[in-house]
């Protein structure tokens, strides 16, 4: 190899010439690339009054076995004794110029001062072969022309030479790899902050103030801009980013990001027939746990922007309206159940100081105030006039806006009917199905989500059995479930005392678990946690628990709330099962690790999945069973219940949107079939009349990571590892189930090397 040094300048050279023509092709190609054109060149420099090279010119001899060899070798003979002419015009006659590809200089001995003048007169990396004359049959013999010397060290040459071409070529690719994937992470990350830059409250959600005295414009006017952005940067995105260059992680950013705008293409006709407002989302109530959770008041600039987000809700709310209204002149109406939930909610919003007098404050200028009176560099007079400036926008803004709110729900459910499932709206059957698609990322159609769950809920009765037998219950199983739902053992007192002992032993159950998550992760979450009550003006439409993520920079914790309202809807057997879910190892493990990882485009970082996250959430439910929690046979028994829930969650979603069940024939399946509480089986139902398909996402995506790890279990056998498992489904960010399997198969692959 040391004699080849003197070549590398050459083999660089071409390696660059060949990348242009090749670029595009895999590397297991490149061998053949090669071969298809002469990319070395092997130059035997003869003289004719010499028998012995007229004889290496022979094609009987070495040369032609040679040559049979290395196709991809160029072979020039070049007469340069004749007359003692100079090298140089036999080299350029024969089309090599003053720099071939790479020049072997094959001749007897005496060819040595040969080598030097090429070297010396044209700069021509020139590699001397020696070689040994014998006396053979009464004459002067090459010995080198039957491959005793000669042609083992030229094939060894052309090998090396090949072989260093190679990794010449190979890291060009991985530049030009590095290159072009930065490019698609600059673009990515570029449609990411352009994204949120048009969104005042996913900024306050990332914790950033950029325009924290402002809402998003929610006009159809916006709609429709967004969505021509969203296609044309899917065009930019395949019409500058080579796919095929990029590494493996960037192209799986690359196919997740066409899954998104893909996504949102074909949900472009689907836009109007998710509901405006619903019992579980909508901005009346969103906006206050906004403005509560996600705007910090740290200086009086921040109060200004509080008071100028108050002032800013008419506007937020009329273009609401306008798309409300819009959407029931299409026929499209929640149910009539939902609009009296509607308007209590926006009523309580309304209700306290400075809007009555109660004696108490509503929760916003509660809010309000006791951001104000903690701010430290802003004087008293300063405090109280801003603490005005509120008070005056709550009664001249927000009061008007959700009277105006009130106002169309009232209307709108006196027009409302009772038929419960999406079947009513227009083309209602092809919406669920695109809901189901995209709640899942499966394939599955209504009819096969429901057979899983009915199979699912024979599964998990039978493991309930087991534990009524275990704790000695007399009675069948309906009589065990009627037990645990209305024994007043099995809940905390609806008090204030009850409530903080509740959460003082959800906080214990989450401290237990996070002492042995190095058990079971090698990656772990650094953003905080905090268990919360839910605020009262969103109570009564609210789960019973649900996660908030932390801040990008970490500033502000994740949150798991507790709604208190009624404990009977908590009850105890089921404390460890929803810490798990919510808290650790579930919902803030998952989110606050994809937010915090490294080279990762932000959308990644920050986008999400239902499948997977509500998926992951559940598995984490089920795994730590496998290494002694649940010890409490009750506690063992909430996690099947909730793992019950979520099969009965299949059965359900599609009997009430694809099958025509009604609200009464939902409750009746999950009072049958399950220890949930009056109040759950109530919320649960409504839940899923409104978001149709989202509820099956959880044990569609639990049943997915339980097959992969079976999978895995099975391909490494005592190779398998449950840190490096839950590392390479969590170390990924959200992902659509079958990306998640591809990552999973590329691991169990790469374990069995």
């Amino acid at each position: 190899m040391v004699r080849l040094m003197k070549f590398l300048p050459f083999l660089l050279a071409l390696a660059a010439v060949t990348l242009l023509q090749a670029a595009d092709a895999p590397l297991e190609k490149e061998v053949s690339d090669l071969i298809a054109g002469p990319q070395v060149t092997v130059v035997h420099f003869w003289a004719p009054w010499c028998p012995n090279c007229r004889a290496e010119m022979d094609p009987a001899e070495g040369w032609a076995r040679f040559v049979a060899a290395n196709p991809e070798v160029k072979v020039v003979f070049i007469n340069i004794w004749h007359k003692g002419q100079s090298p140089k015009p036999p080299l350029e006659a024969a089309g090599l110029g003053a720099q071939p590809n790479l020049v072997l200089l094959d001749h007897p001995n005496r060819s040595r001062l040969e080598a030097d003048r090429l070297n010396t007169f044209l700069g021509l990396p020139v590699t001397w072969i020696p070689t040994t004359w014998v006396y053979r049959e009464g004459k002067l013999r090459a010995a080198f022309n039957y491959g005793e010397i000669r042609f083992p060290i030229l094939q060894q040459l052309v090998d090396d030479a090949r072989n260093e071409w190679k990794e010449s070529q190979a890291m060009k690719q991985h530049v030009q790899s590095l290159e072009e994937s930065a490019k698609a992470n600059k673009f990515l990350d570029r449609v990411f902050d352009d994204g949120v830059a048009r969104s005042p409250i996913t900024q306050g959600y990332l914790g950033l103030k950029k325009d924290n005295d402002k809402w998003d414009d929610v006009s159809e006017a916006r709609r429709l801009e967004d969505f021509v952005i969203t296609v044309q940067q899917l065009g930019e995105l395949k019409s500058t980013i080579d796919f095929n260059r990029l590494d493996e992680q960037t192209q799986m950013s690359y196919r997740l990001f066409v899954v998104q705008c893909e996504h949102a293409i074909e949900g472009w006709k689907w836009r109007n027939h998710d509901y405006v407002f619903t019992q579980m989302s909508g901005m009346h109530t969103d906006v206050p746990a906004f403005l509560i959770n996600f705007h910090p008041v740290d200086n009086g600039a921040d109060a200004r922007a509080y008071i100028a987000r108050l002032r800013g809700l008419p506007k937020l709310f009329d273009q609401l309206i306008v798309r409300a209204e819009s959407a029931a002149a299409r026929g499209i109406l929640p149910p009539k159940f939902v609009f009296p939930i509607l308007v209590e909610s926006s009523r309580e919003v309304i209700t306290g100081a400075p809007f009555t007098a109660s004696g108490t404050r509503c929760a916003l200028f509660e809010d309000f105030e006791t951001k104000v009176g903690a701010l430290k560099d802003v004087d008293e007079a300063t405090k109280q006039q801003l603490i005005a400036n509120a008070r005056a926008a709550l009664l001249e803004a927000v009061k008007p806006a959700y009277e105006k709110l009130i106002m169309m729900f009232e209307a709108q459910g006196r027009a409302a009917t009772d038929d419960d499932g999406v079947w009513k709206l227009p083309e209602g059957r092809d919406y669920y199905s695109y809901r189901l698609r995209a709640q899942t990322t499966t394939a599955l159609t209504p009819d096969e989500v429901h057979e899983i769950g009915l199979r699912e809920v024979a599964r998990i009765h039978a493991g309930m059995t087991a534990i009524k037998e275990q704790v000695g219950f007399k009675g069948d199983l309906a009589a065990f479930l009627k037990f645990t739902r209305d024994d007043p053992q099995f809940s905390y007192p609806t008090t204030e005392e009850g409530k903080a002992a509740y959460i003082k032993r959800a906080m214990a159950i989450i401290d237990t678990m996070r002492a042995r998550l190095d058990e079971f992760f090698g990656v772990k979450p650094k953003a905080a946690l905090v268990v919360k009550k839910v605020e009262p003006f969103r109570e009564k439409g609210s789960a019973g628990a649900f996660y908030d993520q932390p801040s990008a920079d970490g500033s502000r914790p994740g949150s798991y709330y507790i709604n208190t309202i009624d404990m009977r809807g908590l009850p105890i057997w089921e404390m460890e099962t929803l810490a798990h879910h919510e808290a650790i190892p579930g919902h803030h493990m998952q989110i606050a690790i994809a937010q915090e990882l490294e080279n990762m485009p932000k959308f990644r970082m920050f986008g999400g999945y239902n499948a997977y996250a509500e998926g992951w959430a559940l598995y984490a439910e089920y795994f730590p069973k496998e290494f002694g929690f649940y010890q409490d046979p009750y506690q063992d028994f909430g996690r099947l219940a909730d793992e019950l829930l979520r099969s009965v969650r299949l059965v359900v979603d599609t009997g009430v949107h694809a099958r025509k069940w009604t609200r009464q024939q939902v409750m009746d399946y999950f009072r049958a079939n399950t220890p949930q509480s009056d109040r759950d089986t109530i919320t649960e139902t409504n839940r899923y009349i409104v978001w149709p398909g989202q509820a099956c996402g959880y044990k569609i995506g639990m049943l997915k990571i339980l097959e992969l790890r079976e999978r895995a279990k099975q391909g490494l056998g005592p190779k398998f590892d449950l840190r490096g498992f839950h590392d390479v489904v969590l170390k990924n960010g959200a992902l659509p189930l079958n990306l998640l399997e591809e990552n999973v198969v590329a691991w169990i692959a790469k374990r069995k090397r």
